[in-house]
């Protein structure tokens, strides 16, 4: 793998790079470009999701830079996906994950991860309404499911398992069936939402944890309009003018450094390049804890849909929706 990647160690042996290109809410027609842009710049960790409908696309990057006769071998490239919310039933899991092979076009994937703990009405349609505009919801137990995906590992198709957008008690109630042991947590993580106590919680069980949205989301669609903005943060801008980087390269600097992986999402290639710079400098312990301290328990990404005319959380109804517990 290129010197760029620094990576953290997944209790399977894996190295897991620190830096990864998230592709959520990448179109389709400037998602393959990204991803090919990333690999040419030093890349070797995706991010995808079969939920951003965009893998076969990625796919498409991938058979054009990847193989025995080109630049970066598969083995070189480190490669998650998720599993749907409407793919909980033991028997859809590894269909489901065949499907995400098939786009990506790969034998294997790196990492699997249960993209929420709670589940959709079975089927093909990814977002299974009523109509009121309410979610359908499937209440397969989420230990069921990590059974099911347990098995993938078994046979080859996935080195790793984890979980995504799981709380403490979730997890530790994955941990109480888990013959496989969750290698990742995912989850939304960044100065207005640290997650200190997730990630110890994580650390103190063996699992790494990735920051999604790591830079505060801001091309996402439910905005408020009164939200801080991340990165016009004065402690963070004063931070890069003393080290001559960005807002967006001081941020993910303190991520790594404290040894949670990032995945920014972007399809600018001058941003792609400049956010797997940040293995070049180290922020003072000072300066990390002054960022840690910036928490506001700000959580960007919470689905949001309209019902009755009101704005109101999409899953905040399931008996597992994760964001009732503090953490």
């Amino acid at each position: 793998m290129s010197a760029a990647c620094n990576f953290v160690a997944l209790h399977t042996g894996q190295k897991m790079p620190l830096i990864g290109l998230g592709t959520w809410k990448s179109e389709r027609g400037q998602v393959k470009e990204a991803v090919k842009y990333a690999l040419s710049v030093g890349y070797c960790h995706i991010d995808c999701a079969a939920a951003y409908s965009n893998e076969a696309e990625i796919g498409e990057a991938f058979q054009e830079c990847l193989g025995a006769n080109k630049v970066i071998k598969r083995e070189d490239l480190f490669v998650t996906s998720k599993l749907w919310n409407t793919k909980h039933h033991p028997e859809d899991v590894e269909p489901a994950l065949r499907k995400t092979l098939g786009d990506l076009k790969l034998d294997y994937l790196d990492l699997y991860l249960m993209h929420w703990p709670h589940a959709f009405e079975r089927g093909d349609n990814l977002f299974p309404k009523n109509s009121d505009n309410t979610m359908r919801y499937d209440y397969t137990d989420y230990k069921d499911t990590w059974k099911a995906m347990e098995k993938l590992v078994e046979k080859g198709l996935v080195k790793a398992i984890g979980l995504s957008n799981f709380n403490s008690r979730q997890i530790d109630d994955v941990l109480s069936v888990a013959t496989v042991r969750p290698a990742v947590l995912q989850v939304e993580c960044h100065p207005y939402l640290a997650q200190n106590e997730l990630i110890a919680h994580c650390q103190k069980r063996g699992l790494v944890v990735t920051a999604y949205s790591p830079l505060g989301s801001p091309d996402r669609m439910w905005k408020h309009p009164d939200e801080p903005v991340l990165l016009e943060e004065p402690g963070i801008k004063k931070l890069a003018e003393k080290y001559s980087k960005s807002p967006a390269q001081i941020i993910l600097r303190w991520q790594v450094q404290r040894k949670v992986v990032a995945i920014p999402k972007s399809v600018t290639p001058a941003r792609i390049q400049q956010n797997l710079q940040v293995f070049d400098f180290s922020l003072t312990e000072e300066e990390m804890n002054h960022i840690g301290s910036l928490n506001k328990n700000w959580r960007y990404i919470v689905p949001m849909i309209t019902v009755n005319g009101k704005l109101v959380a999409r899953d905040a109804g399931h008996p597992h929706y994760p964001f009732n517990d503090p953490y």
